[in-house]
């Protein structure tokens, strides 16, 4: 079996840096929420300004093969002096079946330690 770095994808052939991830469950309906951020995203620094193309679909691929997610909300942060500069994008999005759960730790885990990341609770 080969072994594949863990990547994560909103456009093919452009591969993002996780900066941090936040897994939270929803307690009134019990849905897992993951919250990805991201300090920067190579999918757009080639814009200089923000485009009409959303981020609406993101792709993990490990060893097992590829997870397609479709976010549920996606935000930019700006600042610096003119209030233009990308600061971060924050993509979060639903988890309901346990079977997608445990496939979708099984990436993270994967990807925090190919990336020198790692896990904690608050």
């Amino acid at each position: 079996m080969t072994s594949t770095t863990p990547t994560i994808q909103f456009f093919a052939g452009i591969f993002e840096e996780l900066s941090n991830v936040s897994l939270r469950r929803e307690v009134r309906t019990d849905k897992r929420i993951v919250m990805f951020q991201f300090n920067q995203l190579r999918a757009i620094e080639g814009f200089t300004s923000f485009t009409k193309q959303s981020l609406n679909s993101l792709l993990l691929t490990d060893e097992e093969g590829e997870i397609s997610v479709t976010p549920s909300s996606t935000r930019f942060i700006f600042g610096g002096d003119e209030g233009d500069e990308l600061k971060g994008v924050e993509c979060q999005f639903e988890v309901e079946r346990d079977d997608h759960w445990e496939r979708f730790m099984r990436f993270m885990h994967r990807y925090a330690e190919a990336n020198g990341m790692e896990y904690g609770e608050r």
